[in-house]
């Protein structure tokens, strides 16, 4: 257990699913960059990042894109296959995120509100200071997934409850829960709910949603770790017991256990819907 008082509360609530890779699977230019930043501790990594969307947030102007901001990388230290703990990098692809988040609101907004949030003069700013190559290599690799009000059920099939975790606090308050478990281990568990949930519920949304994640962690070196990180949600929910419940869940619907995959529901459901209600909330 860890603690650290550089971690102020969001708004909203935000959660991330991270692939971490050693240092030789980034290319020269990447390498540098994470040489430079290895030694800074996790925390203040996390405050940087929150300063600097905080800045984004208070212009004058509407403008969500990254203005030339230094990439910021992340740094987690796991057990390696020989026993010994290494460093593993995560970067943050901010620019990239930031393009595809945009993209995401566009298709889901309609009329001058999205042109209130995203104007098109910041859009076509944000586009001029892209590097095309870097920038179809790291939509092509994104090492960050992210959402809001809730960890996603798929994220909690690929790890366990067994797994190496950190519970960051700060004054008494849970800041975060970070689960971190070997990439070929939670491959090898989505794969298994996959094949479960096409068995006894093929109808369900979580079955394309963890088919898509496996096939997004196929891309990374089999050597990677991954990372669920609660963010400032864990303070409402941790101990969680959400992995065991959605594997029971999955596992109850492959065996056509109707009443035991209930049952993982009310739980999941209990623990979750007044979270994500809070969206709604004014």
């Amino acid at each position: 257990m860890s603690r650290g008082g550089a971690h102020a509360r969001p708004f909203p609530y935000v959660s991330y699913l991270r692939v971490y890779e050693p240092l030789d699977a980034f290319s020269d230019a990447q390498q540098l960059v994470i040489l430079q930043q290895r030694s800074r501790g996790r925390g203040l990594t996390e405050s940087m990042e929150q300063e600097q969307s905080l800045r984004r947030a208070m212009r004058p102007v509407s403008d969500p894109f990254p203005h030339h901001e230094p990439e910021l990388v992340r740094v987690t230290h796991f057990p390696g296959v020989n026993g010994a703990t290494a460093p593993y990098y995560c970067p943050n692809q901010l620019a990239v995120r930031t393009t595809l988040a945009a993209e995401s609101l566009d298709q889901s907004l309609r009329g001058p509100l999205i042109d209130v949030l995203v104007p098109e003069v910041a859009r076509e700013a944000h586009q001029a200071r892209l590097d095309p190559d870097t920038f179809a290599d790291s939509v092509a690799k994104l090492h960050t997934r992210s959402a809001t009000w809730g960890v996603p059920f798929a994220w909690f099939a690929l790890i366990h409850e067994d797994d190496l975790t950190e519970v960051v606090e700060d004054d008494g308050r849970v800041t975060t829960v970070r689960v971190t478990a070997r990439i070929g281990d939670c491959i090898d568990r989505g794969r298994r709910s996959v094949a479960q949930l096409a068995i006894g519920a093929p109808e369900m949304d979580l079955l394309d949603e963890l088919t898509e994640i496996v096939e997004w962690l196929e891309v990374f070196r089999r050597d990677a770790v991954v990372e669920v990180d609660y963010g400032p949600v864990a303070d409402r929910v941790f101990p969680d017991d959400s992995p065991m419940d959605v594997r029971l869940g999955i596992e109850s619907l492959a065996e056509a256990d109707m009443m035991g995959a209930a049952a993982s529901y009310r739980r999941l459901a209990s623990r979750w819907i007044p979270i994500r209600q809070l969206a709604r909330s004014s």
